[in-house]
């Protein structure tokens, strides 16, 4: 037996007057569901930008391929991958848990990735290959203290900056900020965990990469990740204030000091102090407050997909009903369960409606903000989809 519906269809003509006055965008008057047709996905590109810049990653990896081949050897090299690859599954599913709601395009997360992995470290590592050119390197302490935070920050800030200016329509707020930015980290540190894990296997054997493994992936999975999504989540507010890349590059700045200062004090208890007295009392309540945070932001976007949904409710578009299930949690679990006990399990149908309205209510934002002169054309695009997935849905 089927569950009963949580949502319900329009039973009258919608009235086009019945939007908000003033706003400044206007949503155009709702046709009779009847007359929905299916409307053809596009995927949400990056942009051509990132497509030259992706090449231009292809190069860098084959050099740092050569590079860990020819200084670390292929044996431990394929090994340290091998670890790695355990911090880094655990990262990508956190990563999905945080960007359930409105999930980025794929294409954008794997560039967010790569660009860690290795651009970043590209950066990093021919940064340290010139001061050692130029003035014989800045020791162990200036190294981890200030270089490392400095410019490895500064490198994976970049990436998160670049994904803003070359694909802003997939940048919508915080919390599009912070899972860029924890990919980017991710990446980083991948690639860093490959060369820890590989160099602790060269010098001091199993014990040595046990004893790292259990430092770099039980301990800190997250640190770089949490660093990273700071600088993301500063561009992520200049996104929600429709500010465009000058106004993204001066709250990047600020974030960047931000994930300086976190990286500075997490590799100054490594290496000046002791270092699991700092981890229990800064690192650990520092983390709970990074997820509490990204907590508050999860409910502050499902706030706004309601609120821009709501709009489109006035409209005729939705049902109160519709709102109440696309923009909770709850209502979306029991939308899907409703919709598994139609003939033929229509779940699928039920997520591309859901991801639909979630992606209107983000073009509703950018066309609220001005900063996307392409809203209205995705809105219109959105609102049919969403009208056909309905029609489906109800089908006999």
């Amino acid at each position: 037996m089927s569950q009963p519906s949580p949502w319900s269809q329009p039973q009258s003509p919608p009235q086009p007057n019945a939007q908000p006055r003033g706003t400044a965008a206007l949503i155009p008057p709702a046709p009779s569901p009847a007359t929905a047709s299916p409307v053809p996905r596009r995927p949400r590109t990056g942009g051509a930008a990132l497509i030259w810049v992706a090449g231009v990653l292809v190069v860098v990896l084959i050099v740092l391929v050569g590079y860990f081949v020819r200084f670390l050897g292929p044996a431990a090299s394929i090994i340290g991958i091998i670890l790695a690859a355990v911090p880094f599954a655990a990262v990508w599913f956190a990563v999905r848990l945080i960007d359930r709601w409105e999930p980025e395009p794929r294409g954008l997360m794997v560039f967010a990735i790569a660009w860690g992995a290795i651009a970043a470290v590209g950066i990093a590592l021919g940064v340290d290959l010139v001061l050692t050119v130029l003035v014989g390197g800045t020791g162990d302490i200036v190294g981890s203290i200030v270089q490392a935070p400095v410019v490895e920050e500064v490198g994976k800030g970049l990436g998160v900056l670049l994904i803003f200016i070359a694909a802003r329509r997939s940048f919508d707020g915080p919390v599009d900020g912070v899972v860029y930015g924890a990919l980017v980290g991710a990446g980083f540190a991948f690639t860093e965990n490959i060369q820890y894990f590989a160099i602790s296997l060269l010098e001091g054997g199993a014990g040595d990469v046990a004893t790292t493994f259990f430092l770099r992936a039980i301990l800190s999975p997250f640190a770089h990740v949490m660093f990273t999504s700071v600088t993301g989540l500063a561009i992520g507010l200049a996104a929600r204030r429709g500010l465009g890349a000058g106004g993204a590059f001066g709250y990047g700045l600020v974030g960047l000091v931000g994930a300086i200062v976190l990286h500075a004090l997490w590799n100054g208890s490594a290496v000046l102090s002791d270092f699991f007295t700092l981890y229990i009392t800064l690192q650990v309540p520092l983390f709970a407050l990074f997820i509490l945070g990204i907590v508050l932001l999860r409910r502050e976007e499902a706030r706004l997909t309601r609120a821009r949904l709501g709009e489109y409710a006035a409209a005729g578009w939705f049902t109160p009903q519709e709102v109440d299930m696309l923009a909770t949690g709850p209502g979306r679990r029991a939308a899907l369960a409703w919709a598994r006990g139609l003939r033929g399990d229509r779940r699928p149908l039920m997520r591309g409606f859901i991801a639909d309205a979630t992606a209107l209510a983000a073009a509703r934002q950018r066309a609220l903000t001005g900063r996307d002169p392409q809203a209205a054309a995705a809105e219109r695009e959105l609102l049919a989809r969403a009208a056909a997935a309905r029609n489906a849905l109800f089908a006999p």
